[in-house]
């Protein structure tokens, strides 16, 4: 390489991101969804609840809740580097591609495939955690006799 040429990179950046929408909406739908469950399980009789036996369990709103956490903890810094990188503003329209709408079909097609991705990703290692988690309970629960070789 000559000392007058130099090489040059371009790196197309791509403005059309929208990816952190499908987390964020879903988020909004689990957190109607966790105050209905929890008004649900607030008017549950005791009495439904309570057998001879007692059975402790992770309530489905907490468990919602931890999936809403993980949701809006991951579209609020999805949606931060998108403002860091001037893909969205703090001004109408919001996202830097809607102002052109020939990139709304790639906007939509991001949304589609990496949103749903990532939102698809979250709540699967949510289902996982929860599995998990009641495993644990389950076993702290089970009756130990002293000499039980398990």
């Amino acid at each position: 390489m000559t000392g007058d040429k130099a090489l040059y990179v371009h790196i197309e950046r791509d403005d059309k991101m929208a990816c952190f929408l499908v987390p964020t909406a879903e988020a909004v739908i689990t957190t109607v969804v966790t105050k209905a469950q929890e008004s649900r399980e607030k008017n549950t009789p005791d009495e439904k609840i309570k057998s001879t036996k007692e059975v402790v369990k992770i309530p489905l709103s907490r468990k919602l809740k931890w999936l809403n956490r993980l949701l809006f903890g991951g579209a609020f810094l999805l949606a931060f580097e998108h403002l860091w990188h001037g893909e969205i503003a703090p001004y109408f329209p919001f996202l830097t591609a809607a102002s052109d709408p020939e990139a709304l079909s790639d906007v939509l097609y991001e949304m589609a495939t990496t949103g749903v991705t990532m939102a698809a990703l979250i709540t699967g290692v949510w289902a996982v955690m929860c599995v998990v988690a009641d495993r644990i309970v389950k076993r702290d629960n089970e009756p130990k006799t002293i000499g039980d070789s398990k």
